[in-house]
């Protein structure tokens, strides 16, 4: 009921911008410029951990582009969806012309979208699963561009992991290893589907995408990268080719 309430509260009651406060628009054209206009960028969690793939943001993390993710996630602000949704297309695109580009066999199906999962009991505190529902509006972005692309949310959890947000790289590697599994009968979606792209909404120090990229792979998943919304600012820092 929760998630209900909270879209059918979204289209019906005033609302100011996620990103600026401006009143009575959801997002306004300068955050949404902050968010889905910048080139997307290749980033670089420092250290890079084990097995991360290659990653492409759309934005930034901070400012606006901080508030609307916060807004979307956990204030129930599910109408953003949509320009998250159109900022995370814009990286999955440049992440799998990449890994495309890199000498992986052309597809028979579509692209696989595989959202990093979040734990049950923060899917339930916030009503809406974040990550999955973005992911669901980039396919929809992706489709209506000519590029044939699904959701396959097929990571789990297998065991309680830590809230990451007060831990360091080390922690928050320790914290997710060995953490995520696939879900039973995959074998099949990767024969006729077609290459993974990794997505989530932040990437701050790559752990729990270098978790999700081990859990594929060790299912068979063809991974050519990873994109997510926003990275944290340093991780737009360096000059790796």
């Amino acid at each position: 009921m929760g998630g209900w309430w909270q879209e059918i509260a979204g289209l019906v009651l005033p609302a100011d911008c996620a990103g600026c406060g401006r009143s009575r628009v959801v997002l306004c054209d300068e955050c949404r410029e902050e968010l889905c206009g910048r080139a997307v960028r290749r980033v670089w969690p420092d250290p890079v951990p084990a097995g991360l793939p290659r990653v492409h943001a759309a934005a930034r993390y901070g400012d606006a582009v901080r508030a609307v993710l916060l807004a979307h996630k956990e204030r129930g602000g599910l109408g953003l969806a949509e320009p998250l949704g159109a900022a995370l297309a814009g990286a999955v695109r440049v992440a799998g012309c990449s890994g495309a580009g890199r000498g992986v066999r052309a597809r028979r199906g579509p692209l696989l979208l595989v959202p990093v999962p979040s734990a049950r009991r923060a899917v339930a505190g916030r009503g809406h699963d974040a990550g999955r529902r973005i992911g669901l509006a980039a396919a929809r972005v992706l489709r209506a561009a000519g590029v044939p692309a699904r959701v396959a949310a097929v990571l789990r959890l297998r065991r309680a992991v830590a809230d990451q947000s007060g831990l360091d790289a080390r922690q928050r590697r320790a914290n997710v290893s060995g953490a995520m599994g696939v879900a039973g009968g995959v074998d099949r979606l990767w024969r006729e589907g077609g290459p993974v792209v990794l997505v989530d909404d932040l990437m701050t120090t790559g752990a729990s995408l270098a978790e999700a990229a081990r859990a594929v792979s060790g299912a068979g998943g063809r991974i050519v990268g990873a994109a997510v919304v926003a990275a944290a600012p340093r991780a737009f820092e360096s000059n790796r080719n």
